[in-house]
This record gives structure tokens, C-alpha cells and sequence, in this order.
């Protein structure tokens, strides 16, 4: 961190990914130019790379967003998981079951993405100006119940399968759970060719 420091690589711009081998001169570095980090637990653990220090990283004010990696190293892509993940992983290395909160976790997923990518004033809340982005989340389950936070919920319990529509810039890509953009059919059709030509 400190030779990229040196380089003039580091500042605003600078996104740094996994983090998970900062040393503490490294945390002051990203704080100080005003970086951010995106986490990925869940790629993270699968390949044993190591813990990202999220709890020193947000106690030093450094903007945390929240990632997957690629299908090699984290093969469900799903970031209700990673959220739900990075929640408890976050509390089990510190020994702090408050170590990182359930509101936290979420703005790494909305806010803290769009701001590491310079478009916090764009996307990633609901404002006025801000381009019409949602997600709706089906909490009327039985596997749901009882729902006493709404955002430890989304945490915590909520998972991609009970994600029912999704709008991007105001446009309904997922209604009813299907997609209206993509022929799922044809996707999975080219993923099976690919598949047997890799064998």
C-alpha cells in the first residue's frame, strides 16, 4: 500500500479490493487519501485468502463496499449472501458482535458501491434527482416471520430468493420473479453448450 501510496496511486479514485493483508500503516494510507475498499467475504473464505479488517476500516472512516469477486472464486454471485456473510464474519474475527451493524452492511451494499465509484450522487439511495433504482423484497413468508427490523431482516434473514422485482433507472427488469430483458431460456440453453464442450 505504501509503495502505491508513493507511486500516486492512491486517493478518491482509488478502489482497493479483498484488503485482506493491510497492515496498520496501510489502514492510515487509505484513510488519509480518502480511499475506498470493496469487500468480498465470501471469496474470501473460499479461497482462504484472509479476513478483511472491515471493523478498523470503518472505525478510520474509509468508505466500504461490498463485492463478489467472480464466479471462480465465489460461485453463487449473490449479495444477500455477502451481506449476510460479512455481518457475521465481521463479528467473529473482532470478537464483537456489534463489530459491524446490520445498517452498515447495507449501505456498504448501496451507498458505500456508488460512492467507491463516484456515483454516490447519481445512485444508490432513494433521492430526489437520483435515478429510480429498487429492489422489492417479498417479507410476507413463513420462513420470514417474525419481522422486527426491517433492516437486520434484510440482513440477516431476506435472501435472493425472496426478491420479487427489481427496477434499474425506473425500468422493471424483474417482475414476478422473471426477468423482462433476458430470455432466461436462452441463457441456460448456451450455458448447457458450453458446458459440454468444456468436458
Amino acid at each position: 500500500m505504501l509503495r502505491l501510496d508513493r507511486l500516486g496511486a492512491t486517493g478518491p479514485s482509488f478502489i482497493g479490493v479483498h484488503a485482506v493483508h493491510l497492515q496498520p500503516a496501510d489502514i492510515e494510507t487509505l484513510a488519509t487519501q480518502r480511499c475506498s475498499i470493496v469487500h468480498c467475504p465470501v471469496s474470501n473464505m473460499k479461497l482462504a485468502s484472509g479476513i478483511a479488517p472491515v471493523a478498523a476500516l470503518a472505525a478510520r472512516g474509509i468508505n466500504l463496499a461490498l463485492g463478489t469477486d467472480g464466479a471462480a472464486s465465489n460461485n453463487r454471485l449473490d449479495l444477500f449472501s455477502e451481506m449476510r456473510i460479512a455481518s457475521l464474519l465481521s463479528k467473529v474475527a473482532t470478537g464483537d458482535a456489534a463489530a459491524l451493524s446490520a445498517t452498515n452492511v447495507l449501505r456498504m451494499a448501496t451507498m458505500g458501491g456508488a460512492a467507491a465509484l463516484g456515483l454516490d450522487r447519481h445512485i444508490g439511495s432513494f433521492a430526489a434527482g437520483k435515478q429510480a433504482d429498487a429492489v422489492a423484497v417479498d417479507v410476507s413468508t413463513i420462513d420470514q416471520a417474525p419481522l422486527y427490523d426491517a433492516v437486520s431482516h434484510l440482513i440477516h434473514v431476506a435472501g435472493r430468493e425472496h426478491v420479487t422485482d427489481v427496477w434499474i433507472g425506473g425500468e422493471r427488469v424483474v417482475d414476478a420473479r422473471r426477468l423482462t430483458k433476458i430470455d432466461e431460456a436462452a441463457v441456460a440453453a448456451r450455458a448447457h453448450v458450453w458446458q459440454r464442450r468444456l468436458q
